[in-house]
């Protein structure tokens, strides 16, 4: 077993931990292989020929490989490389041959370590627990020429430019973590050039050096920008960066390490990917068991329909319209991991959606597809991580210990997301082993399993005040025999063979129109959890990213207030309170932080926002901001329209805008006044019925 892997002058060092440190073997045998296969006019010993004479291939052989999980073992071409670089030299002069798809490459596009560990049939996963340190430097130093203050583990270091070096450099020997977490990584080349310039000998790593692995990029996904930092190396440790990554930010170490043992990707590659990344290594090992290569490319064709498949398939998970309003003696029933399990009971997989065998069959209510009786792929993948979570959950009923539940919950979220993107990864025209009628399936056979909930939950006396996806909201029928709960939530089970489980009973839930309608916005609503001083929020401001702090607690107080009073006027009088506060200039601005993500570069706007006047701050002060990171500012004066209209956190300003802030508040009031009929005209009118500050204020 071995935690990490570094590529140094063509060798692979393998790092493997010990009691006092760690060590490391040179594997300089090691060959990367990739797989070519021939169609059409294409001719495998063609290509073998050309392969064989190309300096970067080591070796060339025909073997037996399923290029896809449809179908039959058949004759490919493996390649192997001299070194790890060479897989871009073979697979760029591959591409430009014949017309497209006349040559196939597979198993390409795989990170470094993860394709060794692949390869190698080696895991990963550490041999005893993991020593870290935490390094974070100011994004004000970053941006100078000399970092003079960063901090350690809790403790600021600061001094002159080699001072800084030498103390980094003396608790990294001193400590010797296995991690290094830091606020970017962008720390490393930070630090090392500063001690080039200086001519100080420095290392961060357990041997001299550093690389560059990936340059910062800008990418678009689902319409939404985002921003993928510079990713380095240190040798023999492993970087964290928390700038980039969701997994780690999302669970714990303990989660991250459940993805490590599944996946196969090292740690510190599991901690920078996506989690389509993750489940991508998921599913390529399962591939690798059944003799199945990985595409470079999808060249998966979707099947001929009908008018009336593409209309009945061209539809998402079943909503129902949430009654708007508050609503007393509410109950939130869950079905366990939905999506998921409709691919593991109903065995839909890329290779058995519509299957040639059972072509006359409709086994996909609604849309008529059919699905093969022999158990696929895709449920293998999954019934382990939905075995393990609901494991989890059991232990976590049981025990008390604070550290095992800390384990347990880590675990526990990172098999939670790695299901979510499960089945919209099968959507996903990138996907390796996607087929948009899998996803077609799984929502067809969701709706049904809601719609059919609903029926019995109604039959059986509880009406049903919202439902979305896998949720469904009930209360009691007025003068209507009911059935318990319990009893219901089993006979639903049984019924549709997936988990209907009671989430949460609230005193009352609220559930929120939408800002130009009476209609009810389907994922804004909020609740008081029965017999707990507790409170659920979901869409509204509260849990929004942009907004303040100042403006997040202001809501909450507001939804406490409507909570003791059940009326508009005291909500208003709390907010009120808030208001005054802005107006004595009694709000610390650092509570008033408004965090939004760049879309584009400064020159891509046509608009003077004050994101934009955000940037031309930033680039005065030397921080650049690339579309997808984030910027954060207090906004001081929003009439102006120059890069005086705010002031950047990092800035520590001392003034707001008292006006545009309360413009937030009522915004964040009209969320919670408008279940009971209350518009933002209507908060307006109430509060300009008061003439001084509110003693409730100055509490």
């Amino acid at each position: 077993m071995a935690y990490k892997f570094d590529y140094l002058d063509g060798d692979v060092l393998r790092w493997s931990l010990t009691e006092s440190g760690a060590e490391y073997e040179i594997d300089g045998s090691y060959a990367p292989t990739i797989y070519v296969s021939a169609h059409g006019a294409g001719s495998l010993s063609d290509a073998k020929a050309a392969l064989r004479v190309h300096p970067a291939v080591a070796r060339v052989s025909v073997v037996e490989r399923r290029v896809s999980f449809r179908r039959d073992p058949r004759s490919v071409l493996r390649v192997d490389g001299i070194d790890l670089d060479a897989i871009a030299a073979i697979t760029s002069m591959i591409r430009r041959w014949g017309s497209p798809g006349e040559y196939r490459c597979y198993n390409v596009d795989f990170s470094r370590e993860f394709r060794y560990c692949l390869e190698n049939e080696l895991s990963p996963l550490p041999e005893r627990d993991l020593t870290r340190m935490r390094i974070a430097v100011p994004e004000t130093e970053l941006a100078g020429e000399t970092i003079t203050e960063l901090t350690i583990g809790d403790q600021v270091v600061t001094g002159d430019g080699v001072d800084v070096l030498e103390t980094v450099a003396a608790r990294v020997e001193r400590h010797d973590p296995d991690v290094l977490m830091m606020n970017t990584s962008d720390v490393v080349p930070a630090l090392y050039r500063q001690a080039d310039r200086l001519d100080t000998d420095f290392h961060l790593g357990r041997l001299p050096g550093w690389q560059q692995l990936a340059r910062e990029s800008t990418y678009t996904s689902y319409g939404r920008v985002g921003h993928s930092p510079a990713r380095y190396n240190l040798p023999g440790r492993v970087i964290v960066d928390a700038s980039n990554t969701f997994m780690w930010n999302q669970t714990n170490l303990d989660g991250c390490l459940y993805l490590v043992k599944r996946s196969g990707k090292p740690l510190q590659e599991l901690s920078w990917s996506s989690i389509g990344n993750i489940l991508t290594a998921i599913q390529i090992r399962e591939a690798r068991k059944r003799n199945v290569l990985v595409p470079w490319h999808s060249w998966r064709h979707e099947k001929f329909k009908t008018m009336r498949q593409l209309h009945a398939a061209d539809r998402g998970g079943f909503t129902f319209s949430p009654d708007v309003g508050l609503h007393e003696d509410v109950h939130e029933l869950d079905f366990s991991a939905l999506y998921p399990n409709i691919i593991v009971t109903r065995n839909v997989s890329p290779e058995k959606i519509r299957c040639e065998c059972h072509a006359d069959r409709e086994d996909v209510p609604g849309l008529g597809y059919s699905i093969c009786d022999e158990r696929g792929y895709l449920p293998d993948v999954l019934e382990p991580l939905i075995r393990d979570r609901d494991a989890i959950k059991a232990e976590l009923q049981r025990t008390d210990d604070a550290a095992r539940r800390a384990e347990l919950r880590g675990r526990s979220n990172a098999i939670k997301w790695i299901l979510v993107s499960c089945f919209g990864y099968q959507g996903f025209s990138n996907a390796k082993f996607g087929r948009i009628e899998c996803h077609e399936a799984i929502n067809a056979f969701a709706r049904e399993i809601l719609l059919e909930t609903k029926t019995m939950l109604e039959e059986h006396g509880w009406r049903v005040v919202h439902g979305i996806v896998d949720s469904v909201w009930v209360t009691p029928m007025d003068d209507a025999e009911r059935t318990s709960l319990d009893e219901l939530t089993t006979r639903i089970s049984k019924r549709v063979d997936i988990r209907l489980e009671h989430e949460a009973r609230y005193d009352w839930v609220a559930f929120v129109p939408l800002r130009d309608s009476d209609a009810g916005a389907l994922t804004k609503y909020f609740g008081k959890v029965a017999g707990e001083d507790e409170y659920k929020y979901r869409g509204i401001e509260c849990r929004q990213r942009s907004t303040p702090p100042f403006v997040d607690e202001a809501q909450k107080a507001l939804i406490t207030a409507l909570d003791e009073h059940r009326a508009p006027e005291p909500v208003c009088e709390e907010l009120r309170s808030w208001i005054d506060r802005l107006r004595r200039g009694d709000v610390d601005p650092i509570d008033l932080v408004i965090t939004n993500r760049v879309s584009k570069a400064r020159d891509d706007y046509a608009q003077s926002t004050r994101s934009v006047a955000a940037l031309d701050r930033a680039a005065d002060l030397g921080v650049t901001r690339a579309p997808g990171q984030s910027i954060s500012y207090v906004v001081v004066d929003d009439e102006k329209r120059s890069r005086d209209r705010v002031a950047l956190a990092i800035e520590e300003p001392t003034e707001y805008d008292v006006e545009f802030y309360r413009e937030l508040l009522v915004r964040a009031a009209t969320s919670v006044l408008s279940p009971l009929g209350w518009r933002e005209s209507d908060i307006d009118r109430k509060l300009s019925t008061y003439s001084e500050f509110s003693l409730q204020s100055f509490g």
